[in-house]
């Protein structure tokens, strides 16, 4: 007897678990039963699992019998006449979905000529063991598989063309590479996901050289001239948002140039930029503080009747301004309203991002890095043919990794672009690179894809050939200009009256006791005299009782709350996230006694 349980809850039993599990799925592939349910069987533990419930992956095999799949070359011939479709090999029984738990039953083919009479499924193509972006990555079965996800990964942070309409819409954060293009190294996906319509990346020109230093650690090396002619450029979008609110009262925002009586009233500057309306013009050059919608709003906290009726002095500044830190053009005005039909402008903000230093490149190998130096065309090392390359990376990223297919790629990359086609290097199923070898022998250059390299700064020639190819290079959305960050003084919280956080407010960069170690290992431990006080505070204590004492400002004296008057209070520097703890202890009734001792 084998226990049988449905979606993890016991149902009951049966005599024969192995002539059920075989009928069961006899009646799946005649379509008795629902293709996403899946069974198998535990033959250590004895029992039947079926398993109908949702969000399980199920991909789709060939059925194979006697070692023989079910396809045939007739099911082909009437699929590519159109008389069957993909479903009706499910309802014939020809192609099953199996979850992770069916497949531990079963053997998977890769290949017909693989097959044996054990196999019980064959693979419909090879790539359909990886994702959508993964078997974009071109020659993915020499890569290893950890790089495989990086790149898959990498891929999903690319800029490019992520929509066609961009222009009309009012997206948070996005970014958009002026010139994208397709790889000339693809694969049967770029086909079948229109990749042409929303590419994501360049093809480049790559060697492998390690250059000064600059490019240690997956640093990139970038030629000056590529960049201004313009590779890798892009624009960066973000909307700046106002809508009029409506409050109790009958009262409501007004989007307009503030008068200079509202409170808060910035500057006559900051609203230079206002048309009539209160609203920004197209094509304005904004930095930060410069206001973008100009609105002011009615009085926050109402006391009385009475201030219902009082003038617009009374009302405050509640302008969209430029945050800390961006810059930028505005790129597009909307005027609309809102689902209550108040009043709703949108203004989007448009930077021009032009590679620099600290910018991240990624292959679609997993083989990121970020740009260590961006050199001058005329220092930059040229071929004997004169070829510049765009990007220099560096050797050291290659062993350790062993992304075989970010090499294959570039003698791939090299063959296709000098005989003017697109190379195929679907994982499983590419060209081969013994062919492309033989490509490139046949068009004047050297099957290894090396070449003999010059130094662009004397001249002379290099000891050894430099590996030197094409490659679909992408820009990723992690740049410098939207993460630099630095602050002196600035905004603090208002409890712990330690600096605000994140870089959108001006915050402060925390440090925590492994930056303290490093600075200690540096020789440079004074520096958390000044670190290590974001909060500093004098307060004055009671010698006595050992409790935080009272001064008056205003008189000048210090005296204890619980001692009195006489009291002997000194001041002393202390943080003030620990007065507050001092504060809470109390609240919680224990009576935290400070002694105070002499410094010296």
């Amino acid at each position: 007897m084998s226990e049988v349980f449905l979606n993890g809850k016991f149902i009951g039993n049966v005599e024969n678990a192995h002539k059920f599990v075989e009928s069961f799925l006899e009646d799946r592939r005649k379509g008795k039963i629902h293709h996403s349910i899946n069974i198998s069987f535990d033959e250590v533990l004895n029992q039947v699992y079926v398993e109908a419930s949702r969000g399980r992956a199920i991909r789709p095999l060939l059925v194979v019998k006697d070692g023989k799949s079910l396809l045939t070359d007739r099911h082909i011939e009437q699929i590519s006449k159109g008389e069957l479709s993909f479903h009706d090999l499910i309802s014939q029984g020809v192609i099953e979905y199996l979850d992770s738990m069916e497949e531990e039953n079963a053997l998977v083919a890769f290949y017909e000529e693989d097959l044996t009479p054990e196999h019980t499924h064959m693979e419909i193509l090879p790539l359909a063991i990886i994702g959508l972006c993964t078997s974009l990555v071109p020659f993915g079965n020499f890569n290893q598989s950890t790089r495989l996800n990086a790149g898959s990964k990498n891929q999903k942070q690319a800029l490019g063309l992520y929509v066609a309409n961009f222009l009309v819409r009012m997206d948070m954060d996005v970014n958009v590479l002026h010139e994208p293009q397709v790889p000339i190294v693809e694969t049967i996906m770029h086909k079948s996901s229109d990749y042409e319509k929303h590419p994501s990346g360049q093809n480049v020109v790559l060697a492998i050289i390690s250059f000064d230093g600059y490019n240690m650690e997956d640093s990139i090396i970038l030629n000056k001239g590529s960049i201004d002619r313009g590779l890798a450029r892009s624009s960066y979008f973000r909307p700046v948002i106002s809508e009029e609110l409506r409050y109790s009262g009958g009262l409501i925002d007004e989007i307009s140039v503030p008068d200079k009586d509202v409170k808060g009233y910035k500057s006559e500057r900051d609203y230079r930029l206002l048309e009539g309306d209160g609203i920004i013009f197209p094509e304005a050059v904004v930095a930060e503080g410069d206001v973008v919608i100009g609105k002011t709003s009615p009085p926050r906290f109402l006391s009385s009747l009475d201030e219902y009726n009082l003038t617009t002095s009374s009302r405050r500044e509640s302008s969209m301004t430029i945050k800390h830190g961006e810059r930028g053009v505005v790129d597009f005005v909307l005027l609309t309203e809102n689902e209550e039909g108040n009043k709703l402008v949108q203004v989007r903000l448009r930077d021009q991002r032009i590679p620099e230093i600290g910018d991240k490149f990624t292959s679609r190998h997993g083989q990121k890095g970020v740009v260590g130096m961006i050199v001058d065309e005329k220092d930059m090392p040229f071929s004997a043919s004169g070829i510049i390359p765009d990007i220099i990376f560096n050797p050291h990223g290659i062993p350790s990794r062993m992304t075989i297919s970010h090499l294959i790629e570039m003698v791939g990359g090299k063959a296709g672009a000098l005989s003017g086609r697109y190379v195929d290097g679907t994982s499983f199923e590419s060209e081969k690179h013994e062919d492309l070898r033989k490509e490139l022998a046949s068009l004047g250059f050297r099957e290894d894809g090396t070449e003999t390299f010059y130094n662009g700064r004397s001249g002379e020639m290099l000891k050894a050939q430099i590996f030197v190819g094409d490659m679909y290079y992408l820009k990723l959305k992690h740049m410098v200009a939207n993460k630099i960050h630095a602050r002196a003084r600035g905004p603090i919280q208002l409890l712990t009256r330690q600096p605000t956080e994140g870089r959108a407010k001006e915050g402060g960069l925390r440090l925590g006791e492994m930056e303290k170690d490093t600075f200690v290992a540096h020789g440079a431990s004074l520096l958390l005299k000044e670190r290590f006080d974001s909060d500093r505070t004098i307060v004055p204590v009671c010698e006595e009782c050992g409790l935080i004492a009272i001064h008056d400002e205003f008189k000048n004296r210090s005296y204890c709350a619980v001692c009195g008057e006489n009291a002997v209070v000194s001041n002393i520097e202390l943080s003030y996230a620990f007065k507050l703890m001092l504060d809470e202890l109390k609240a919680l009734g224990v009576y935290p006694k400070l002694m105070l001792k002499d410094k010296y």
